[in-house]
């Protein structure tokens, strides 16, 4: 196994052992197709039964309103275009932000050519949507409001409770989707009492294998399937469980509920951030201050040096961040989210990405910031030359 520190986790993060056991012993031993009629078959459907009670429970919902899919892209787009198909008498005008993950903005934009109007709402410096500007972008004809808990590359922290409160109010029938793969896990989340209709979650993003994710959906809301077949997850989403990954998934949840110290992230990001200002003083961090945004996700810029650069600079000591979406971050244009906050170009072009996990410990934060601060130094004496 590759040694090193690994704080690339809003991309993924490693599968815990006791995961990847229960994957392996469900490949192996517990196989059977949860439609069978015997007693493999019957097993396999206890267990998928047990999974889903699990992830409702970590959300406080009916398990009745969980259905897996192959991951939060999925989940994002089966709520989004299912919502659009299934209200589209209602009317044909969506609203989101402007710095939705890629598996949102992207599906928001395959709408738009289909005939729907989409409002893209703006952020503050800090990277968070105003209320009043929800409030003004509805209309009688809005069907959907998609507003995501976590940005994913600078950590801002979404009102998701006080949205939910005004779209109440509104009195719209607007069906309100939270994609929480970046939050699930990391902080209190409670789609019931938030008013949340739809909700995104992913497997990989909590120490779970790739590949399986889950959609909440509050009872009564419709969405059009995207894809047919057998009738699987009540017709929602058709085609056989992934068995493997559900059971995963579920294993990786009954680990989270286990973590009783929720500020233990928060800390771990405290030590970082008060060892790299002290070390690298003219390191700019990008979005909300540190203790207001995601615990686990902190965006900081090196200006000058290509994040890319200081990326593969740190990889070679054995330091492994992001430098964006790892959906996007290979195509080299400037991040969408650092471009709505408002970041200078040579801030935006200098930014790495780095979001840890409840595996990572003290010490790692400590010498992370040590790193940071020998290969910034070197790598701004190169520039400078």
């Amino acid at each position: 196994m590759e040694q090193g520190i690994y704080l690339d986790n809003a991309a993924t993060t490693p599968v815990l052992p006791d995961v990847a056991e229960a994957v392996m012993k469900c490949m192996l031993y517990d196989f059977g197709n949860p439609s069978s009629l015997h007693r493999m078959g019957l097993r396999a459907e206890k267990k998928l039964k047990e999974a889903r009670e699990r992830i409702a429970r970590a959300l406080g919902v009916d398990s009745e309103g969980v259905f897996f899919t192959s991951g939060g892209t999925e989940a994002n787009n089966l709520a989004i275009i299912g919502t659009a198909l299934a209200r589209r008498r209602e009317g044909r005008h969506c609203i989101t932000t402007q710095i939705e993950h890629p598996s949102v903005l992207n599906t928001f934009k395959y709408l738009e050519k289909e005939g729907w109007e989409v409002t893209y709402l703006p952020v503050n410096k800090d990277g968070v949507v105003s209320l009043d500007d929800v409030r003004r972008a509805m209309r009688p004809d809005t069907v959907l409001v998609s507003i995501m808990h976590v940005n994913n590359e600078i950590g801002s922290v979404q009102p998701i409770q006080e949205i939910g409160r005004l779209l109440k109010a509104q009195g719209n029938s607007a069906i309100f989707h939270v994609d929480a793969v970046q939050s699930f896990g990391k902080l209190e989340i409670k789609p019931l009492q938030w008013g949340i209709d739809l909700l995104s979650v992913s497997g990989h993003k909590v120490h779970a294998p790739k590949g399986i994710g889950a959609l909440y959906m509050r009872k009564g809301v419709k969405v059009h399937p995207l894809q047919w077949g057998g009738g699987q997850e009540k017709g929602v989403r058709s085609g056989t469980e992934n068995m493997p990954g559900i059971v995963g998934f579920s294993e990786a949840v009954r680990w989270l509920e286990e973590k009783t110290d929720r500020g233990y992230l928060y800390r771990l990001k405290g030590i970082l951030v008060a060892e790299l200002t002290q070390r690298v003083p003219w390191a700019v961090i990008n979005g909300p201050p540190p203790e207001e945004g995601a615990p686990h996700i902190l965006s900081v810029s090196f200006p000058g040096i290509r994040g890319e650069v200081m990326l593969h600079a740190l990889e070679e000591k054995g330091v492994y961040v992001g430098t964006g979406s790892a959906c996007s971050s290979r195509r080299g244009h400037m991040s969408h989210v650092l471009e709505a906050i408002g970041t200078k170009k040579d801030v935006a072009e200098g930014a790495i990405r780095i979001s840890i996990s409840y595996l990572n410990t003290e010490d790692e934060m400590r010498q992370a910031a040590q790193i940071m601060e020998q290969c910034a130094k070197e790598l701004e004496g190169f520039v400078r030359r």
